[in-house]
């Protein structure tokens, strides 16, 4: 029998005591940032305190136009004392999605990525959802809690941004979380995060994909190099799906040691997760949904399969990796 929304609120609310420093981790995107901010909501004036720590460097001009136009307070991982806190939570994510989360015992996990069999005293995980922001106005609701203008904003740019504006995975929760929303939010300050210039320093990076992009029955192969943000290769690779006849958009690069491999398609035909996880999955950590995935390999793990060390290289054994799964 499905548990009411009521009944899941109840059952969250009962992790947390007047007395708790509560500490809610994320990797940091809208969708995080949203579903932490709407937690901390609903533990107000019901913990002793409510901090949010992030474990990303935070460099996409999206991500930082929201935290500032909203007034996020976020803090970095590397500056907490966890013996301060007495419960943690977890939102948008699950503890073997990132290395720092898995040393970590969460009271709450609420996710909406495919579930990893986590356990915990409280875990909501719905992987039909399109956003963890969806769930989070669910609980809103059910505690009768009316979003502020900035909360609803939060939520309502986390639900477009998770959904791409619905042509992703979604469900009728997400429909009507998005309506609620709507009519709550402050849709000018939205739309300035979503147009939010690019960083200058990036340009070179689109620069250096137009020299090298690769062209295959419609798939769009670039190899960066070294950059200085993976998230260069998420903007990248959501730029060539803007043209008309690219059906998938796969962008890699190095960074911190590893080599990141955005995948992006259209969600007609292959499944995206599944394709990163069958090419790359042996290697390193790879997966994600049907029209958007990602790949992180360990550089050192790949001297056996490709001198990592070749740029081209390593382009190509990308490009043949992929090819032979997305055939």
């Amino acid at each position: 029998m499905p548990i009411s929304a009521s009944e899941k609120l109840r059952r969250l609310q009962s992790q947390f005591a007047g007395e708790d420093q509560v500490l809610i981790l994320i990797n940091a995107d809208p969708d995080a940032i949203a579903s932490a901010i709407a937690l901390k909501r609903l533990l107000w004036r019901k913990v002793a305190g409510v901090t949010i720590a992030h474990t990303n460097v935070i460099t996409r001009p999206d991500n930082l136009n929201m935290i500032r136009l909203l007034g996020v307070s976020l803090v970095f991982i590397g500056e907490i004392d966890f013996t301060r806190f007495t419960r943690l939570a977890l939102v948008d994510s699950q503890p073997n999605h990132h290395p720092a989360f898995a040393e970590l015992n969460f009271q709450v996990i609420i996710d909406h990525h495919p579930d990893t069999g986590i356990k915990a005293p409280f875990v909501d995980i719905r992987p039909r959802y399109g956003a963890t922001a969806t769930m989070m106005t669910e609980y809103l609701k059910a505690a009768k809690i009316k979003p502020s203008a900035k909360l609803a904003t939060a939520l309502y740019y986390a639900i477009k941004t998770d959904t791409d504006d619905f042509r992703r995975q979604a469900v009728i929760e997400d429909v009507r979380a998005f309506q609620y929303l709507f009519r709550l939010a402050n849709i000018h300050m939205a739309r300035k995060i979503e147009q939010s210039d690019l960083k200058l320093e990036f340009l070179k990076y689109f620069k250096r994909a137009f020299n090298q992009m690769r062209i295959r029955k419609g798939r769009v192969f670039v190899h960066l190099g070294a950059v200085s943000n993976p998230d260069v290769c998420v903007l990248v690779a959501d730029f060539f799906m803007r043209v008309a006849s690219v059906g998938w958009s796969i962008v890699s690069g190095t960074c911190d040691k590893k080599l990141i491999i955005v995948f992006r398609n259209d969600g007609i035909r292959k499944n995206a997760g599944k394709v990163a996880k069958k090419s790359f999955g042996a290697l390193g950590s790879a997966g994600g949904h049907k029209n958007m995935a990602r790949a992180e390999l360990a550089l050192d793990a790949l001297q056996r399969e490709v001198n990592r060390h070749d740029e081209r290289k390593l382009f190509l054994w990308i490009i043949k990796k992929i090819e032979k799964r997305a055939a």
